[in-house]
């Protein structure tokens, strides 16, 4: 590549089953901020996504605190089927979020029913993330989110 370059990373994005559910996860349970929501189903959008069928898309951007941008989306008139896999499977991923007061948070967040891969709040004791703390928890379409203390 001589021309073309990477200069920057715009957002990620997390295909969900319901967006409203989606929204009430991200920005009602996690607390990130709305920014936009639209409806997709214009000729461009279906010439990048590449899919027979497809009617259109609901999508909603948010901000994780600290200014990471997701995009949220949900595609109807079609139908669609949990990705959801072990964390070891090629073609996964996962988003870590920096949090404060994790074993606190852990609690709070299993009280109201939030559902976690880790059995418990684990210290990390190799690596360069040596001494923080860890788990991961699912959204509600068994997507991973990492939660990450670091450490002092």
């Amino acid at each position: 590549m001589n021309k073309g370059k990477i200069v920057g990373f715009v957002h990620s994005g997390i295909t969900v089953k319901n967006l409203e559910n989606a929204l009430d996860f991200y920005v009602d349970t996690l607390g990130f901020e709305l920014l936009s929501t639209q409806v997709a189903n214009s000729d461009y959008i279906f010439d990048i996504v590449e899919i027979p069928g497809l009617k259109e898309i609901k999508i909603a951007f948010v901000q994780i605190p600290g200014g990471q941008v997701i995009e949220i989306l949900e595609y109807v008139g079609i139908d669609t089927y949990s990705g959801s896999a072990r964390p070891c499977d090629y073609g996964t991923g996962h988003i870590c979020l920096r949090v404060e007061n994790l074993e606190e948070m852990f609690e709070e967040l299993k009280a109201i029913g939030i559902k976690f891969k880790s059995k418990k709040v684990a210290t990390i004791t190799a690596g360069a993330n040596k001494g923080s703390k860890a788990v991961y928890m699912f959204d509600p379409d068994s997507y991973i989110i990492e939660l990450m203390e670091k450490r002092n």
